[in-house]
């Protein structure tokens, strides 16, 4: 899934980067002395070596046009029509910073699928800009080289299987709340000259859990196994907790009146209890509460320090 793995990767954006700049640096010296594209393309051909994993080497002069270039399926260096890629991120943004840079994702003319580079500004002995030196790496590959551990990937397919299954069946029990809440109301309907209340409470406590579920479903699925909402996770954990615990004091408010009902027609004696749970109710509220207000408080000074 794309838009997950563009939020890993700008999760591990400065690794990648950190590791792409130490391999720049160790096989090409910077500032170079007469720099060549010759000895350029000497040490590039050693990145290549290192890292196997790369969509496309190239060598650009100081305006953006292509001298040299790489590929990875056949180890060749070739010289095509010179393109000029002066308009490219990786280009201006290298030379404006005169550093070590990583782009965002973005599609590649090769085949569309998503690429960064990472481009290298190769100085003279007169720290004059000569040439700067590219390499393309696919979205998924630069995502391996940036996994903390080689069970790195592993772990994410089985956590994102696991949290699959486990959504499915938590829909599966939402859906299984719903039909009983719905078949509670069509038996009141049904029996309506002999309504008991007890059931049109039971089915909207049946029907408010099953929204509730959903609602966390959704959440976990979203923003585990599709990835979405990851740059601002604690937004939507804090929304789906709301919304969750939301669900069940409403849910547990009912069930308190309806004891109320039940206690004071058959069983005025067991009333007290009713107390208990509406007490209860009342605390849950007052946590939700405290929670928003501390929960909102931290989210607004973020945004603000984002802004910042």
């Amino acid at each position: 899934m794309l838009s997950k793995d563009i939020i890993k990767y700008s999760n591990i954006r400065y690794e990648v980067r950190a590791y792409m700049c130490y391999l720049f640096s160790r096989y090409i010296k910077n500032p170079l002395i007469s720099p060549s594209v010759e000895r350029i393309t000497q040490g590039l051909e050693k990145i290549a070596l290192e890292i196997q994993i790369f969509d496309a080497i190239y060598i650009l002069d100081a305006q953006g046009n292509q001298v040299r270039k790489l590929k990875q399926e056949s180890c060749d260096l070739s010289k095509d029509q010179i393109p000029n890629y002066s308009d490219r991120a990786y280009f201006y943004e290298c030379k404006k910073e005169g550093r070590c840079i990583l782009t965002d994702p973005y599609p590649s003319k090769n085949g569309g699928k998503l690429v960064v580079t990472a481009s290298y500004p190769i100085y003279d002995q007169n720290n004059q800009l000569q040439y700067i030196a590219c390499i393309d790496l696919e979205l998924k590959e630069a995502l391996a080289i940036g996994a903390p551990t080689k069970l790195y990937d592993f772990f994410s397919r089985t956590s994102n299987i696991a949290y699959t299954g486990l959504s499915a069946m938590l829909f599966l029990v939402s859906i299984l709340l719903f039909v009983r809440g719905v078949y509670s109301f069509w038996h009141a309907v049904v029996h309506f000259n002999r309504l008991d209340i007890k059931e049109v409470f039971e089915a909207t406590i049946l029907l408010t859990l099953s929204l509730a579920i959903v609602d966390l479903v959704k959440a976990i699925f979203e923003e585990e196994v599709l990835g979405r909402d990851k740059g601002q996770s604690h937004y939507a954990i804090h929304k789906t907790m709301i919304r969750f615990l939301g669900s069940i004091i409403i849910a547990l408010a009912i069930e308190a009146l309806m004891l109320v009902f039940k206690f004071s027609i058959i069983e005025p004696e067991m009333i007290r209890y009713t107390l208990y749970l509406t007490g209860g109710v009342a605390l849950l509220l007052l946590g939700l509460s405290v929670y928003v207000k501390f929960a909102y408080s931290a989210v607004k000074d973020d945004r603000i320090a984002n802004s910042d």
